[in-house]
């Protein structure tokens, strides 16, 4: 949804990198810049100009003046004040001291309450707790049957004893609600409300009166990502006339410009708590303003790309595979144990979205957007087409098991054969990274061993030139050797890289991996 955001701000604090001071003209031009990206994203106007106003403020001062990096200095104060006006720090929900905790949810039709309603339920279970879905849209056609399928699917419990379509008491329903979930000892309460077309009075009163009627702990607006300015003005008007504590974020990974999610906090002074990102139940998580700057920047969101990996697998199983990559050659490591890490990826979602996370991609994010999810399925349907003898021995499987292997799975020769090497190059990789030796392609890191390791191809390190045994002759030459040092730390970087390999756009993925990202 940010792309567009993104690629403008890019550009231009491309044109900031080289300049060892800023003037005002470059910080105007760049203010302007970013002015005109904000308004192209459909950011409001009034949170555009607050924005830039605060930005101006901070780069003409000594901030920026007496930095040493001046450009890098500019990002970062680009990216604390996007992080204000997403709403700062990370919002959580508050929950009742007494169970049962009762969410409210309001909005327009079409927002994606229901859908919504099972997978914050979905994500409550995750978190522990033992929810409730409450069917009180008993207008819209069908609304009741589509929240107890969601809720079928999410594994969580529905109330609905009305069978809606026009039929029914919505208050009542959301009054009941609350004693049949002490009786079955659910502690949250989802309440998903009815929506219009448009506000008008009846659909404020009818959200008041469940309001009142059920007391709700956290008042939540679920509101369409991709509508735009006309969210702001909604959102609104549901605080003037209903009151809300938080905003969810619906359709996310819409292609829409997005203004009306940097837009919604800022102006209604409620922030953003939950954001839904895609059309499965497992496609929404809590709205974290810091990660969403970096990724709007371009510097990626490593945090949650570790969420997502401590929640997909295991301690046990990741020191299981680290000790078979660390035997010889990681000749323990299976195409048995390649599926199995394969599978346990696709568990933590869209292989575009978990490469979209880590930092520097969005330089190839249409490659990224291009890849085919299929090809992991077809990867899966190859190993299983194998024998157990061959999984466990790829170097068994010969021209006629690749043929047979082929017919099983569908797929060309040539695609089995592809497989077998891409899984050899893979573990001999991983499992020197595994035995401390790096990234290949890359200078060892302090601590972490030599990156290629040292073999018997490459000659042996120089001895150096001797210690003279003349005191003064000795001195000289660790008062050179002094010198030699401090220059060296001057030109490389602080992971002994040397200068030019620091910025990330000059940055290059080894050949060994190339092979993987083709």
């Amino acid at each position: 949804m940010f792309d567009t955001l993104s690629d403008r701000l890019a550009a231009t604090f491309k044109n900031l990198r080289g300049k060892g001071r800023l003037s005002e003209a470059d910080i105007d031009a760049t203010a302007r810049e970013i002015r005109i990206a904000l308004l192209e994203a459909d950011v409001a106007l009034p949170v555009v100009r607050a924005f830039i106003k605060q930005v101006k403020e901070r780069a003409v001062g000594a901030e920026v003046s007496q930095a040493l990096n001046p450009a890098q200095q500019v990002i970062k104060i680009v990216n604390e004040e996007l992080v204000g006006i997403l709403g700062g720090e990370t919002r959580r929900l508050r929950f009742a001291k007494q169970p049962p905790t009762v969410i409210m949810l309001a909005g327009l039709q079409g927002a994606g309450k229901t859908t919504l309603a099972g997978k914050l339920g979905k994500w409550l279970q995750g978190q522990g707790h033992a929810p409730l879905l409450v069917a009180c849209d008993l207008q819209r056609p069908n609304a009741v049957n589509q929240l107890s399928v969601v809720g079928e699917r999410a594994g969580v419990g529905v109330y609905a004893p009305q069978p809606g379509n026009g039929v029914g008491d919505p208050v009542q329903v959301a009054k009941d609600s609350i004693e049949y979930a002490k009786q079955k000892q659910h502690d949250v309460v989802i309440v998903d409300t009815a929506g219009r077309l448009g506000i008008d009075a009846e659909l404020m009163q009818q959200a008041s009166d469940i309001r009142d009627a059920v007391s709700p702990d956290e008042i939540l607006f679920v509101v369409d990502a991709m509508v735009g300015q006309d969210a702001v003005n909604t959102a609104e008007a549901f605080r003037d006339g209903v009151g809300f504590d938080g905003v969810v974020l619906s359709k996310l990974d819409g292609d829409a410009r997005g203004g009306a999610a940097l837009s919604i906090a800022h102006v209604t002074g409620r922030q953003i708590m939950f954001a839904s990102n895609g059309e499965k139940l497992d496609d929404f998580d809590a709205f974290h303003p810091d990660r969403m700057a970096s990724r709007i920047l371009g510097m990626g969101d490593m945090l949650t790309l570790i969420e997502k990996a401590e929640q997909t697998f295991s301690q046990q199983e990741a020191e299981a595979m680290a000790s078979k990559l660390a035997s010889k050659k990681g000749e323990d490591f299976t195409l048995d144990d390649f599926l199995a890490q394969m599978e346990q990826v696709r568990k933590m979602g869209s292989i575009s979205k978990l490469l979209g996370m880590l930092p520097g991609m969005g330089q190839i994010k249409d490659q990224i957007s291009n890849l085919d999810e299929r090809d992991v399925d077809r990867t899966a349907a190859i190993i299983k087409s194998m024998t157990p003898a061959e999984r466990q021995d790829a170097t068994i499987i010969n021209g006629s098991r690749r043929a047979r292997i082929a017919k099983g799975s569908g797929v060309e020769v040539s695609a089995v054969k592809g497989l077998v090497e891409r899984f050899f190059e893979a573990r001999k990789m991983m499992s020197r990274m595994a035995q401390g030796g790096g990234m290949p392609g890359m200078p060892g890191m302090p601590g972490m061993g030599g990156g290629a390791g040292r073999t018997k191809k490459q000659p042996k390190k120089s001895k150096g030139k001797q210690r003279s045994g003349n005191p003064m002759k000795r001195k000289q030459q660790e008062e050179e050797a002094a010198a030699r040092r401090e220059a060296g730390q001057q030109a490389g970087g602080a992971l002994g890289l040397p200068g030019g390999q620091q910025q990330p756009q000059n940055f290059e993925l080894p050949d060994e991996f190339k092979k993987f990202m083709g």
